[in-house]
């Protein structure tokens, strides 16, 4: 069972992608489980049976993974169930909100093209919303209910030491190797004619939209966000307060096909096309073109970076202090050091960090500085920098003296998991549970007390 409750807390993110279109071969509804007031049919089973084995492709035991996807389902709707008895209730936007964040996320995969997924679907964009509604309302509950389990489970120092005494050696995950460094930052000034030839890029593009070409095609071919250009310059659904805030006073006051003006964000200049607006969400699409400084600012930037090396070394000055008079940029006022953006802490491995990062770290010792290094900073804008390298942990076994904080979120998460089990044990007692007789021979039907 342990290994069925443990998927639970991020079944949701596999169910949504189950909008299948049903085959010819999934079989026409039936009951195949009651819990309460909710209930679980064949197609639903089936349905995630095929998305099981698409993913996984091979499958030892086709009667065993049913009875795994079975119970998946069944947990869910215990907490469907019990939030429904506990009065939880969703609004229309939240759920109007899931639904346009699962489309975007569908657009994204194909392109921004709806065509592609009202062809797959075989249903047209509103159907396929309209499906969603209930899976989505479903979503909200669930995620509500099984924060009142765990949500205000904490642990304590001494139970993380305890978890980490029970754990052999071997069982030990491998830690890779990790960095934490530091920066001084110059960022090459951008001349006030390569700015206008910039607006001028933009506003030609723009007139040539009015005039009768695609947004997107002008957008995949020229625009400097590697995030969106691929995709046409669609942006999906976003909410108002994601964006940059002067991106967002333009988009919002665009009507669906409008194109707006040249806008100036941290990130660049941008013209914006309005696809739809829905309340407090928009789907847009822009161009996004960031100037770039001059050859001889670049020269000026890394000869800058040199002569404050030398000083450093000469000074020996400690990288909080060095930051604060001579780096540029949000570090400066953090002592320097850089914050891993997936983690939000100052420890990086070698998937966080860009190749010519990685290179030049690898070759300092602690406390050493590295030469000057060329990278793209958060808004994307071209600038360079002096590493700091103020700690490397070599590749090692996990350890709670090293690693205390990787351990205590697997303690965390095994006491979570275990109040779980326990709501689970203590739900089914007071809960009307019927499993169809094709599945009483599923391992986990005693452990659901089923009632005969």
């Amino acid at each position: 069972m342990k290994r069925i409750i443990c998927l639970l807390l991020t079944v949701w993110s596999v169910l949504l992608l189950n909008a299948q279109p049903r085959s010819a071969g999934t079989p026409v509804d039936g009951i195949v489980a009651v819990i309460g007031k909710e209930v679980i049919l064949q197609s639903d089973l089936e349905k995630n049976y095929l998305d099981y084995t698409s993913q996984f492709k091979t499958v030892e035991d086709p009667f065993e993974t049913h009875c795994f996807i079975l119970e998946t389902l069944m947990f869910n709707k215990l907490l469907v169930n019990q939030a429904g008895l506990d009065s939880i209730e969703v609004s229309d936007e939240e759920v109007d909100y899931r639904i346009n964040a699962r489309m975007s996320y569908f657009l994204q995969q194909v392109g921004g093209n709806e065509k592609y997924i009202e062809e797959y679907f075989h249903k047209s964009m509103a159907e396929i919303k309209k499906d969603l509604r209930e899976m989505m309302y479903d979503q909200a509950l669930i995620e509500q209910e099984q924060s009142k389990i765990t949500g205000n489970i904490t642990i304590t120092p001494s139970e993380v030491k305890q978890f980490a005494s029970k754990m052999s050696p071997d069982s030990m995950p491998v830690v890779p190797t990790s960095y934490f460094f530091g920066e001084i930052v110059k960022i090459p000034p951008v001349s006030e004619v390569e700015i206008q030839e910039v607006k001028d890029r933009l506003n030609g593009y723009r007139e040539r939209v009015l005039r009768g070409e695609k947004f997107s095609m002008l957008a995949r071919l020229y625009s400097d966000d590697p995030g969106s250009a691929s995709k046409g310059g669609d942006l999906g659904f976003v909410e108002r307060g994601t964006l940059y805030p002067e991106f967002e006073a333009a988009a919002f006051n665009l009507k669906s096909g409008e194109i707006s003006q040249v806008i100036k964000t941290q990130a660049g200049y941008h013209i914006i096309q309005m696809i739809e607006r829905r309340g407090e969400s928009i789907h847009v699409a822009h161009i996004l073109i960031q100037p770039k400084p001059s050859t001889d600012e670049q020269v000026k930037a890394i000869t800058y970076l040199d002569s404050v090396r030398a000083i450093i070394l000469n000074e020996k000055l400690p990288i909080e202090e060095a930051a604060k008079r001579f780096s540029e940029g949000p570090t400066r006022l953090n002592g320097g050091l850089v914050v891993n953006p997936y983690t939000s802490s100052n420890e990086f491995d070698r998937q966080s960090l860009d190749d010519a990062t990685y290179i030049a770290l690898n070759k300092l010792i602690p406390g050493e500085y590295s030469e000057c290094v060329p990278f793209v900073n958060d808004d994307g804008v071209m600038a360079y920098r002096l590493l700091y390298l103020k700690e490397k942990v070599s590749e090692h076994k996990a350890n709670i003296v090293e690693d205390y904080d990787m351990i205590k979120n697997a303690a965390l998460e095994e006491k979570r998991y275990d109040a779980l089990q326990k709501w689970v044990v203590e739900k089914v007692k007071v809960t009307s549970i019927k499993i169809n007789e094709q599945y009483r021979d599923c391992p986990f039907v005693s452990k659901w007390q089923i009632p005969e």
